[in-house]
């Protein structure tokens, strides 16, 4: 499966974004698909996940309330709505799907996108 984010940009804080993962060479839905992103000099952290049928989710504690992650797998399209931004929330977003279906602490990873600059000023 081969992985494209998009939806990335520059906001202000507060302000809103919509970010977007489309999957092309094998259906989303044999896969539990996952956001994470990068801040400059930070390692890559968890964001969100979504089980295959979309029935369950998991949020970082940083994120949760103001960001909701959700699929189309009709689509092969992963979301991640993010609302109330911060500017510690600028970061390279990943998409990735793991291979177990279900969120998993012993999740490992089929394939990952490009990423997605998101940049919140304040």
């Amino acid at each position: 499966v081969q992985l494209q984010a998009s939806g990335g940009g520059l906001v202000q804080a507060g302000g809103s974004l919509g970010l977007s993962c489309v999957a092309s060479g094998h259906t989303l839905s044999s896969y539990a698909m996952y956001w994470f992103r990068q801040a400059p000099g930070k390692e890559r952290e968890f964001v969100a996940a979504v089980s295959w049928s979309g029935t369950s989710t998991s949020y970082a504690d940083s994120v949760k309330g103001r960001f909701s992650i959700s699929r189309d797998n009709a689509k092969n399209t992963l979301y991640l709505q993010m609302n109330s931004l911060r500017p510690e929330d600028t970061a390279v977003y990943y998409c990735a799907a793991g291979k177990h279906p279900y969120i998993v602490a012993s999740q490992s990873f089929e394939a990952w996108g490009q990423g997605t600059q998101v940049t919140v000023s304040s």
